[in-house]
């Protein structure tokens, strides 16, 4: 086997390791440009959009955050083919009094809007955005909401380990410590090879049976035997 051929193998392992941490936090999360992504499909009655956002934060997200015209329309395909189509979905905004701007809640730079053509009150207190799931328009509407058909929360890859269960920590956990053990004996196997290698491990098959006697002494027992020859 090569030398190379043992460092190569321990790669995979590696990425192993990385993978456990790079996963969403489960089969009900979707994945997309790093982030994931999970529609709550509950209707509940809220008295603030501090309730709504409380239902990502419980499970480590916030909610959505849009950056692009490609996640607009990831999130739109997701909620018509994977998630109950609901009118409106409330978006991770809101309107900053203190330099008039629009903000996202999970801090991320407001890099990407879509609002609709229509004219802004001039008190924008309390205002908040809802995403139209026909049209894919952003609207502003009174973050004073009652009830919500669903909430859509996002988190980014990796994601939060403090907020997985018990046994997703453990089962990560064992796999991690699994993969390291195997990463180290693959190491230990790879230095006693490259150790014997260099030195000369081949040598213990070569060569035939030395004689017990060197040349001089060979020499000096056929002069005896031919002395001896002469004197009978």
């Amino acid at each position: 086997m090569p030398r190379a051929a043992l460092p190569t193998l321990l790669l995979p392992l590696l990425g192993l390791a990385a993978a456990t941490v790079a996963d969403c936090p489960s089969s009900t999360w979707v994945q997309f440009q790093g982030s994931c992504y999970i529609f709550l499909q509950e209707a509940i009655k809220v008295e603030s959009i501090e309730d709504v956002r409380k239902q990502c934060t419980d499970r480590g997200a916030d909610m959505v955050s849009i950056h692009n015209e490609e996640e607009n329309a990831f999130i739109l395909d997701s909620l018509k083919k994977q998630w109950k189509d609901p009118d409106d979905i409330l978006l991770g905004m809101f309107y900053d009094t203190d330099d008039a701007s629009f903000k996202w809640f999970d801090n991320s730079n407001m890099t990407f809007i879509k609002w609709t053509d229509q004219e802004d009150d001039e008190d924008l207190i309390d205002t908040c955005a809802f995403l139209h799931t026909k049209t894919g328009q952003w609207t502003k509407g009174n973050c004073e909401v009652s009830s919500v058909e669903g909430t859509l929360c996002k988190a980014s890859i990796p994601y939060e380990k403090k907020y997985l269960s018990d046994n997703h920590i453990l089962i990560s956990a064992l796999v991690v410590a699994s993969t390291v053990i195997l990463t180290v004996l693959g190491a230990i196997i790879w230095f006693l090879y490259k150790r014997n290698s260099d030195s000369g491990f081949t040598t213990v098959f070569s060569t035939a049976p030395q004689s017990p006697y060197n040349d001089d002494c060979v020499l000096v027992v056929a002069e005896e035997n031919e002395y001896a020859v002469q004197l009978d």
